[in-house]
């Protein structure tokens, strides 16, 4: 989650676009005759392999360029394809390409796609701001997942089909109010996505996992000291911290409805929404590299809370920074351990 988020709808169309990104090789490289196709090939002969390094939103990207972390670069520190630039450098001494996708699961899936057809990246870092479902989550925590999912693809049920499919279903007559009952919108069944991967048959999933070895490095950042205070004159209650294993929601929707993020939590066990992480996980996927998600809590998705008071843009400032320390020193642990090997 985070600025801009769009309000509550149906992304099938999103999805099966992404199913059919899946299922094209090569659709984003640039081309041998492409007047860029020299850098390119310069950029992987002399820096590779790289780790991408991708976020959504520009207070996301502002974080990394405040920082310093980020040093690009000295012959070529940049390159723009695609309409994206794809900034290239280091961090702690690891090659580093990193990217802005823009919202949503199809700027998203489409951006990674493009960093790894064109660049020799060994895995992707993402970062960035979430919106919370789950009440022991406060502002300023960063999730690190192990799951992510994709709950906006729907198969929309007849009002009068009454049976049971493998997933859980949303009966919009369960939230009528001031009473329960029956509802012309009937409910929503949720559906599996279809990952498309080399040497593979299609599978149907669900959870989409992150890369076990990168999450078994993410295990040794839970004590990671993370940023408290907004402004220089408010400080949150409690410093925020990092929590390991979470699951996380990935939809086209902008989430401030206090039904719908307790039904995520209770159905799901879900602890963050977001509009990008399922796309970018199921990319790496399809393309067979490692992948790891931190999100930074920003907003309590229709939850009540202290939040309120605050500006948005604060909130997300402060969840953007904790989440990019948390990748940082991720990114310093793998080239500590030979990731490249």
């Amino acid at each position: 989650m985070g600025c801009g988020r769009s309000k509550w709808g149906v992304d099938l169309v999103l999805v099966l676009g992404l199913v059919l990104l899946g299922m094209v090789e090569d659709s984003m490289e640039v081309s041998r005759n492409h007047p860029m196709r020299g850098i390119v090939d310069k950029v992987n002969e002399e820096g590779a392999p790289y780790v991408g390094l991708v976020m959504a939103y520009p207070t996301e990207e502002m974080a990394l360029q405040s920082s310093g972390f980020f040093l690009p670069d000295s012959d070529i520190p940049w390159i723009d394809l695609a309409g994206r630039r794809f900034n290239i450098g280091s961090i702690n001494g690891v090659k580093v390409i990193y990217v802005m996708t823009g919202e949503k699961t199809a700027n998203a899936a489409l951006t990674v796609q493009a960093l790894l057809d064109n660049f020799d990246v060994q895995g992707i870092v993402h970062y960035g701001t979430a919106g919370s479902t789950n009440d022991s989550l406060s502002f300023g925590d960063v999730s690190v997942m192990n799951y992510v999912a994709f709950t906006s693809s729907w198969k929309w049920k007849e009002f009068f089909m009454s049976e049971k499919g493998q997933l859980p279903t949303l009966t919009f007559g369960a939230f009528n109010f001031p009473e329960k009952g029956e509802n012309l919108l009937a409910k929503i069944e949720f559906t599996p996505v279809q990952l498309y991967s080399k040497g593979k048959q299609m599978e149907e999933m669900f959870w989409l996992p992150i890369d076990s070895n990168w999450l078994n490095i993410a295990a040794q950042l839970q004590n990671l000291t993370l940023q408290q205070c907004v402004n220089e004159t408010y400080c949150l209650p409690s410093r925020p911290k990092v929590v390991y294993g979470l699951k996380g929601s990935t939809a086209d929707i902008f989430l401030d409805n206090a039904a719908y993020r307790k039904f995520l939590f209770k159905q799901f066990n879900v602890s963050t929404v977001d509009e990008e992480s399922a796309a970018i996980v199921l990319t790496c996927l399809t393309n067979e590299v490692a992948c790891i998600v931190f999100r930074g809590v920003s907003d309590l998705a229709g939850g009540n809370g202290y939040g309120r008071s605050l500006s948005s843009a604060s909130l997300s400032s402060l969840a953007s920074v904790n989440a990019l320390t948390v990748a940082v020193e991720f990114i310093r642990f793998i080239g500590r351990t030979n990731f490249y090997q």
